[in-house]
């Protein structure tokens, strides 16, 4: 029995259809007021006969911040996939996105020591991951190190790996996986997805940096096989492909058949852009486009391996430019809504 957290949100809605397509039954948790729609509407892009497949899906009513609620999940569980998190730059949402994320997967943690589970994958991300020097490549080994410039949301993570390590420490079996910058079709009014309605609707400038990017699908394939091998108490960088933003941006809008951007954005630039949205989010009680945390993350230029997964498991990823036509083609499918 496979129980997964986090199902209404973009990885753990692709991770639902990838268990399903391998002819699992998984139970999956949901708050009693969260909706199924962006697990329909992603299913949708895979399958005409959507809905029948979400409904094979046993839904159960709890939250990560309810024990009672987890202890009563886990009945029967042998297999735990958490991917319920929450993802945020700005400042305001810190207290929360910590209690999510790292008390959340502490609750996570307790329940499978005290319950049936045999393992437990956990989706972390890179920004748990130590910055190099020199722009050398980042492995699993690369130490953290505190610092400004590790966003609240790479602390959040950071501390969450923690418990699932101390868990391992009083018996647990894991595994953790570390995604870079995860792309693919989901809500493109936010994450990740949110790119390419950006990318839609043009932008002339650009950013310095550099990151890690891989296919959603991936995500979930790698969590799969990791889970169904011999392999525990590991974590693994999941990433594709290492891509200026400004490769990044150039790619999707060629897809989209538009004018690749043609200016980098000075520092200073981008600085007034995020006070401004700051700013306007504050009057108008809107999200901002960009913070002073996104700002900085496209200013640093991060270089991820992903040998050991590779290695161990002979995985391959989906090139870059193939997800980021498929997810532009799914895209135009839908773009009369972002006009």
């Amino acid at each position: 029995m496979i129980l997964v957290t986090g199902g209404t949100g973009f990885v753990g809605a692709h991770l639902l259809y990838e268990l399903l397509k391998n002819g699992e039954k998984p139970k999956a948790l949901k708050r009693k007021n969260s909706s199924l729609q962006l697990t329909e509407k992603i299913f949708s892009y895979y399958t005409a006969d959507y809905k029948q497949v979400v409904s094979q899906i046993e839904w159960i009513t709890g939250d990560i911040d309810d024990i009672v609620s987890l202890n009563e999940a886990m009945k029967g569980v042998t297999q735990i996939y958490h991917c319920a998190a929450e993802v945020s730059f700005e400042s305001k949402d810190k207290l929360s996105m910590f209690n999510t994320n790292i008390k959340g997967t502490a609750n996570i943690v307790d329940a499978a020591l005290k319950s049936s589970v045999r393992k437990l994958c956990y989706v972390s991300s890179i920004a748990a991951i130590g910055r190099a020097e020199n722009e050398d490549l980042i492995n699993e080994e690369t130490t953290w190190k505190s610092s400004g410039r590790n966003s609240n949301y790479a602390k959040s993570k950071y501390a969450a790996e923690r418990e699932v390590w101390r868990g391992i420490e009083e018996g647990l079996n894991a595994v953790i996986v570390n995604p870079s910058v995860i792309l693919g079709p989901g809500n493109w009014e936010s994450g990740s997805s949110k790119i390419f309605q950006t990318m839609w609707k043009g932008t002339k400038f650009y950013t310095n940096g550099v990151n890690g990017f891989i296919d959603v699908r991936d995500v979930a394939k790698a969590m799969v096989k990791l889970m169904n091998s011999s392999i525990e108490n590991q974590r693994y960088i999941l990433s594709s492909e290492n891509l200026s933003y400004k490769e990044l941006f150039t790619r999707i809008m060629t897809a989209f058949g538009k004018k690749p951007p043609q200016f980098k954005a000075s520092l200073f630039l981008l600085n007034f852009a995020w006070r401004f949205e700051k700013l306007k989010s504050t009057i108008f009680n809107s999200k901002p486009m960009i913070t002073k945390e996104t700002v900085n993350t496209s200013q640093n230029k991060y270089l991820y391996s992903s040998a050991k997964i590779k290695q161990e498991l002979s995985f391959d990823f989906t090139p870059i430019n193939q997800s980021i036509v498929e997810t532009c083609l799914l895209f135009e499918r839908e773009y009369r809504n972002f006009k």
